[in-house]
This record gives structure tokens, sequence and C-alpha cells, in this order.
């Protein structure tokens, strides 16, 4: 009596735990308490879903159970470091033959279970990977390689799918002048693949490894900055791709030659002719929409006092027209007028500034057709910079290229761990 009654309730309190633990899949045979009470050992075992080959899934006969039981970390509970415990058998698979069975609560070859997993992606999502050791109840090294493998896991494979409208760009990763180079899918506003470097090497190694010719050829929009390197590759791999420059970086290049302008002046002017312009380079750059009545007396009295800076701030503004024509051919006549304006100005940085437009010319007209930017890009790199902040730097481009899959990448990477034991 006594015996079947403390089977009964050996058996009670397992169930309890199964239940609180919210396991599913398994069962729980046995459980301790070690190393002073600080660490939950579990002894699991697959529940009528064992003995399964772990490529086609089929049930098989067993061949030789193991001798040894392995061990699988799960998610901390109540600040107890939590370990599942089972011996996996050796199963003979008709198709596969001699392997190991699957073990449902973890990947093949993983030292953790899936919900860990789970639970490891989403903490490393919105905190640093110190903290998210500290909550996990594991080294930070530990957690590192832990994320890294299933990343990788994850993203074998992985290829890119539906990319019509791609963006280009570089962000720095660490101190010593490293670079990355970033793909963006403008219509999703995901990363899809991040290279070592700077120039046409590397965004030519993009083309010619992650995409298909098919691929190459679907693409029907991009948009970049003014490098060659960047306008250069486009042009080759996606011949139907139509390239749009940047609007910020041609607005960009138009008011630093503004500002040249504005410093040849400067050093030509006396102590008071100084203090007359002191203040003017915030106020040239302003758009029309966003000066005050006072700020636009201002300018239009240095038709006077200054006519080299009030010529080239009213070709700044008349450029500003460009984005809002809606008729290409009407903006392609008006731009050639405005370069033939710039040219006559005999302002130097002027001069070099239609230099840079004639070489772009078509590519910036692209813009009336379709008002594309680089603007989901640059806020894509706002969030790299957050998490490259969250480190500190990166002294190596893998574990950042990691970090910017987790979390904006082409791929959710949680939502890939398979969900019966995926949280608590």
């Amino acid at each position: 009596m006594t015996s079947n009654r403390q089977r009964e309730e050996t058996q009670s309190r397992l169930t309890w735990l199964t239940k609180i633990l919210r396991l599913k899949d398994l069962k729980i045979t046995a459980f301790s308490f070690q190393q002073r009470d600080t660490e939950l050992h579990l002894w699991v075992k697959p529940f009528k879903n064992g003995c399964r080959c772990p490529v086609c899934e089929r049930r098989c006969p067993i061949v030789r159970e193991a001798q040894e039981a392995r061990s699988w970390e799960d998610v901390a509970i109540l600040g107890r470091k939590t370990l599942f415990w089972y011996a996996p058998k050796e199963i003979v698979c008709p198709t596969h033959g001699l392997v190991q069975e699957a073990i449902p609560w973890a990947a093949p070859y993983a030292r953790i279970t899936y919900r860990l997993e789970f639970r490891l992606c989403a903490l490393c999502q919105i905190m640093t990977q110190k903290a998210a050791a500290a909550i996990l109840k594991m080294a930070p090294s530990t957690l590192s390689n832990c994320l890294h493998r299933v990343i990788t896991r994850v993203r074998t494979g992985h290829k890119i799918r539906g990319l019509v409208t791609l963006g280009a760009d570089e962000i720095a990763y660490c101190k010593g002048r490293k670079y990355a180079t970033i793909i963006y899918d403008l219509d999703r506003s995901h990363v899809v693949w991040v290279g070592w470097g700077l120039g046409r090497e590397t965004i030519d190694r993009f083309f010619n490894e992650s995409l298909s010719e098919h691929q190459r050829l679907k693409s029907k929009w991009a948009s970049c900055d003014m490098s060659r390197a960047y306008t250069g590759a486009i042009q080759h791999h996606c011949p139907n791709a139509t390239l749009v420059i940047d609007r910020f970086h041609v607005v960009k290049a138009l008011n630093e030659a503004l500002d040249a302008v504005r410093k040849d002046e400067w050093r030509g002017l006396d102590k008071r002719g100084r203090q007359a312009i002191k203040g003017l380079r915030w106020m040239l750059g302003m758009q029309a929409r966003n000066r005050s009545k006072k700020q636009s007396r201002f300018l239009n009295a240095l038709r006077t006092s200054n006519r080299r800076i009030h010529r080239a701030w009213v070709l700044k503004d008349e450029f500003e027209r460009i984005w809002h024509f809606t008729y290409p051919g009407a903006a392609r006549q008006f731009l050639k007028r405005w370069m033939t304006a710039a040219l006559r100005s005999r302002l130097p940085s002027l001069k070099t500034f239609v230099t840079t437009v004639r070489n772009h010319f078509d590519n910036i007209l692209s813009f009336i057709e379709r008002p594309l930017t680089n603007a989901v890009g640059e806020g894509i790199n706002r969030l790299l910079k957050i998490v490259k902040n969250r480190a500190s730097g990166f002294r190596g481009l893998e574990p950042f290229a990691d970090l910017i899959f987790l979390t904006i990448g082409d791929l959710d990477i949680p939502a890939h761990i398979p969900s019966d034991l995926r949280t608590l």
C-alpha cells in the first residue's frame, strides 16, 4: 500500500510538473534538484512521437539504445537553470539507414531546446547579448555561439525571393574604416544581403552569388547614391531595372556646392562683412516652405550686398522644382535650362555640380517616373546603428551580420523555430 501510494504521489508530481512547464510531445520520468538547488534536472522521453527518422520523420525500429544520456539546456525557471536528460536511440530507416532518432524538443546536434532558442532570439532583438545572458542564466560567450548556430541553421538554404526594388548602401561596423555593403528590399523594408567591404567587387559578389539570372532580369527598380561602383554594377547586372539616384544625395551635393560659395565669400570679407552674413549657412540650406518671411527678406537683400551668394541661392531654390514635375519631358527641358544657367553663373562649385548632374542625368530624371528614394534604407541604417551601439561596436562582420538578419532581415528567424516547444 505504501509503495503504491508513493508511486501515485510521484506520478502526480510528474504530471503536475509537466503541466506547469507546459511541455508538449514529451513526458517527464524523473526530476531532481542539484548544485545546491540552483539547477533543475528533468529526465524526459518523447511522448507518442519517438523513434522517428530525423530526415523523413518515419517511425522506424530500434537497433540499439544509447548507453549514456545527453543533456539539453532549457529556459531557466524561477531563477533555476533547467536541463533535459535523455538517451537517444539508434534506429534503422529504410531510406536513410542507421541514424539517431529525432529529438522533438531540440534541433539535431543542438545542446539547447527550441524554446530556449526562441527566447534567446526574442531577447537579442531588443537588448544586448550581455543582458540577455544574465536573464537566461548563460555565459555571454555561450549565448553568442548558440545565437550564431541558430541563425546559421535557419538561414541555411534560404534564397532571396521577390526582389523587385533594391537599394544599396554601406555602413561602418568597426573602427579603422571597416565597412560593409548592405542590400535592401525597398518594397518590404528588409535587409537581404550583407557583404564585407566596399566597391564594385563586393556588390558584384552579391549579384553573382545571391541572385540568379532570372532574378536579375526580373528586378525593375533600384535606388542608390551616385557612387560609380553601385550605379555601374546595377546597370550591368540588372539591365531591365530603372535606376533612380537617391534624391537626398543629389540635394546634399547641391548644398555642399552652395556652401562652398559661401565659404569663398567668407574668406574674402573683412570682420564687418563677415558679421553681416553670420548665420547664413543654415538659412541657405532651408527649403522655401520652411523659411519665414524675415529669412526670405534677408536672403533677397543679398542681391545688393553679396551677389555671388544670392545667385547661388536662387539657383539652388530653382533646382528644387525638379522633384515636383509629373511629365518627364518637361522635367528634362527644365533641367537642361537650369544646367545652362548654372554654367553661366561663373561659380566653380556649381559648375562641378553640373558635371555631376550631367553624369547621372537620366537616372536623376527617373525620379519623375517613380519617386523612389533610399529613405527606407536610411531608416534601416538607423536601426543597424542602434544594434551596433548596443554592443559598442563589433570586432568582425559575422556577429554584426547575425544581428542584422535577426532584427531586420528578410527571414523571420524566431518564426521558423518549431512552435510546439517555443515558449513557456
